[in-house]
């Protein structure tokens, strides 16, 4: 529960500490005394988005700090260590507001984002203000509210994730038909183009071998000529193997005679020879391959020019025909195989959708069980409002498919037996609409755990006996180490708080600045009956207050 908050240069407030108390906490004052602003700074806080211009005129920078008593399981442990930060039984939210507008926040003194404030605002405040901020008027948001009042978190997300393997299915049947469509559209094509490309089986690397080949024939007559005299030079007879083998035969004739002065020439000649050798084996080996049929010729340039014109009509590169063949092939098969694939995508289909049908069903089934309770317990909390005869029916309507179900809730109501049912905001007057809040709120929100309530003028438009009615389910509400905080301008509710503080304006050295007073128990006399009878306070009044407060 809320323990305390300070606050320092906002709006019109310079310096202000709050202790609250478990129970009915009741802020009352004159209209413009500075109500909303603790509203709007506690909201600050807690990461709400409000009014940009929080910071007092003439000041650097506002600041607000709040302090939560926390039980060991409130809900608010998960968010702190899911953010990575500390937790006891205690939570300090601190949050600077700088006059340009930048703002910084703190967490039990580590640095946090608005949206780890607003998660544990969740988890700490529930606020009724007078502009109904959770959109209890709201159809659009009904459903999602008698999901919560349900406990159906579970069964929605069971049912979105059957809605996105049914999208799923609905979009690979899509794509598999939109995808075979335009397959067929260029089967006679593709079934030419890989005949031609299977004829011709153009092999990686071929382009570059066979203009090679083309290359060498074209030039054989010319440099055969010159290649066969290196053969003569080389060769046996007049060549030069044959006259280096004379030489050699001659040297070793005599090298007896010379002793070592032969030796080193003979080995000489010996490599030479050796050498030479691979010289001639290499010319004979080209001449070889300048030997060739004619028609060969032929038959290189029609197939080398048969692979580029095969690349070019399909704009790739030659050694890329191959793997463009592949392509080809299976884009034909996902047309010879198509209609298979299909059939198997439209029954992953039928089964998404009936896996889908199955959950939204079921969902619908537990939202009329929830929409019974919740009625159920808003006819509870409706009599001790004084609107015994009122009949509140949470309407349930056949919507279209969705990943939240198929399912349109509306929270309606009848004021009076017999009297046609409609939207809340329709039907209900000023007060009944109060009291229809104030009870919807409480129904939605009974199994929170630690959540302080806070109410902002829920009692409007209701005096007398009804105000009362509604004080007291105020402090019912409260009751049992419970907090509820309520800002009212109705003396009855106000007499019925546990703890009182009065907000007020003064003028202090020409400046107007908003404070709040805790009343001990004369004070809060004076100031219910302020309430009751303006601002001359009659000792009929300071009576009548006092029969309240008693």
């Amino acid at each position: 529960m809320l323990r305390t908050l300070e606050i320092r240069d906002m709006l019109i407030i310079d310096r202000l500490e709050l202790e609250f108390q478990p129970g009915l906490n009741v802020l009352t004052g004159e209209t413009g005394a500075g109500k909303s602003i603790l509203l709007d700074s506690l909201g600050f806080v807690l990461g709400w988005r409000g009014r940009a211009d929080l910071v007092r005129a003439g000041a650097d920078q506002g600041e607000v700090v709040a302090e939560f008593d926390l039980s060991a399981d409130h809900p608010a442990h998960a968010v702190l260590e899911e953010a990575g930060i500390p937790s006891d039984d205690g939570l300090i939210l601190r949050r600077v507001n700088r006059a340009d507008g930048r703002k910084t926040a703190w967490v039990n003194d580590r640095r946090a984002s608005g949206e780890v404030l607003r998660a544990l605002s969740d988890t700490l405040i529930e606020l009724h203000g007078q502009q109904d901020d959770r959109g209890l008027l709201n159809p659009r948001v009904h459903r999602a509210l008698l999901d919560e009042f349900g406990g159906l978190h579970g069964a929605v997300e069971t049912c979105r994730k059957r809605w996105r393997a049914l999208s799923a299915a609905q979009k690979a049947l899509d794509e598999a038909e939109a995808k075979l469509e335009a397959a067929r559209a260029d089967e006679e094509f593709l079934r030419h183009a890989v005949g031609e490309l299977d004829t011709l089986s153009p092999e990686p690397g071929e382009d570059a071998e066979l203009d090679a080949r083309r290359r060498l024939m074209q030039a054989a007559e010319r440099i055969g000529e010159d290649i066969q005299k290196a053969a003569q030079a080389l060769g046996h007879g007049d060549g030069a193997e044959g006259r280096m083998g004379d030489a050699m035969r001659w040297l070793e004739g005599v090298a007896g005679d010379a002793g070592e002065a032969l030796t080193a020439p003979l080995d000489a000649l010996g490599r030479a020879m050796i050498e030479l050798g691979e010289a001639v084996s290499g010319v004979e080996a080209a001449l070889d391959t300048l030997h060739f049929n004619p028609a060969e010729l032929e038959m290189v340039e029609e197939r080398l020019f048969a692979i580029r014109g095969l690349a070019r009509k399909h704009g790739v590169a030659p050694d890329d025909l191959g793997s463009f063949a592949e392509d080809l092939r299976q884009r034909l098969a996902a047309i010879d195989h198509g209609a298979e694939d299909i059939a198997a995508l439209a029954t992953a289909l039928r089964e998404a959708r009936a896996g889908y049908e199955t959950c939204a069903e079921a969902l619908t089934a537990k939202r009329n069980r929830a929409a019974a309770k919740l009625d159920k317990a808003m006819a509870g909390e409706l009599a001790p409002l004084k609107m015994e005869r009122a009949v509140f029916t949470t309407k349930i309507e056949r919507g279209g498919d969705g990943p939240d179900g198929r399912d349109e809730v509306t929270f309606t109501v009848a004021t009076n037996p017999g009297a046609p049912s409609g939207p809340l905001n329709k039907i209900a007057s000023g007060g009944e609409l109060s009291r229809f809040l104030l009870a919807l709120k409480v129904c939605l929100t009974r199994d929170a755990q630690g959540l302080t309530m806070i109410f902002d003028e829920i009692d409007r438009g209701v005096g007398g006996a009804t105000a009362d009615a509604v004080g007291r389910r105020l402090a019912a509400l409260a009751a049992d180490g419970g907090q509820v905080l309520v800002v009212t301008h109705s003396p009855q509710v106000a007499a019925l708080g546990a703890h009182h503080w009065r907000v007020q304006k003064d003028v202090v050295k020409g400046t107007t600045l908003s404070t709040v007073v805790p009343l001990g128990a004369a004070d809060r006399v004076d100031e219910v009956a302020r309430m009751l009878s303006g601002d001359v306070i009659t000792d009929a009044a300071r009576g009548a207050a006092r029969e309240l407060l008693a």
